[in-house]
Order: structure tokens, then sequence, then C-alpha cells
């Protein structure tokens, strides 16, 4: 993070979690309809975690290790180095956490994620 900012990074080391909002910077092109990487049928884009969509935000959870000045240690990211970083919020379990009643598509093709890695089709 840019120093300036560094004011603002008080008090996160006390979080496990955080969500990372982030722009898709390296999208070139919006497709609605993709093949995801964890299944071999066409999905409509908004139902499926691919980048190329009409609006390049991201957003993820990942685990806060450290805070050490700017610099944010993380594990469990799956966003691409140098990727622009446009907000940090801590996760709250009790405003962030619930358990889905339907998984859709994901339902069959869920048991891959864990081995699955991607392929760079979307890059």
């Amino acid at each position: 993070m840019f120093a300036e900012f560094a004011a603002a990074l008080k008090d996160l080391d006390g979080f496990s979690h955080i969500f990372l909002s982030y722009h898709f910077h390296l999208v070139t092109r919006v497709r609605l309809s993709v093949v995801p990487f964890l299944d071999d049928e066409p999905r409509g884009v908004l139902a499926t975690r691919v980048p190329t969509r009409p609006n390049p935000i991201g957003l993820s959870v990942v685990r806060l290790l450290e805070v050490e000045g700017v610099v944010l240690f993380i594990e469990d990211v799956d966003i691409v180095n140098s990727t622009p970083l446009l907000d940090i919020k801590p996760y709250v379990p009790e405003f962030d956490h619930f358990s889905p009643e339907r998984l859709g598509w994901l339902i069959t093709a869920r048991a891959k994620a864990k081995e699955k890695r991607s392929d760079d089709r979307f890059a």
C-alpha cells in the first residue's frame, strides 16, 4: 500500500481474514457466457467467478498473516500479482458468515475445486 494510507491499516492485524476488492486490470474483453475451469458446460458469466465480467471488479476473502508497515502478508490468494487494490475490509463472522441453501451448477463440480488449478483460459 502507499505510505499515505498507513494510518488506515491501524488495528487490521487483529483480524485473521479480510476482504480485498480489486480491479481486473488484465481483462481485455467481456464475455457473457463462459466455460468455467471447474466445468465443461457454458455458463452465464455472473454465475461464475471468471474475470471477464461486464464490471471488472473482483472480490476475494484472504487470510491475513501480518501487517508490517504498509505491507500485508496474506494467504489463500486468487489474485494476479500487481492487481490494483481498491479496498480492504475485515471479515466479521456475525455479518459475513452464512450457509448457502443452493450452489447451482457447482453442486457437482465443487469436488474438483481443491485440486484444480486455473488453465489461464481467461488471461
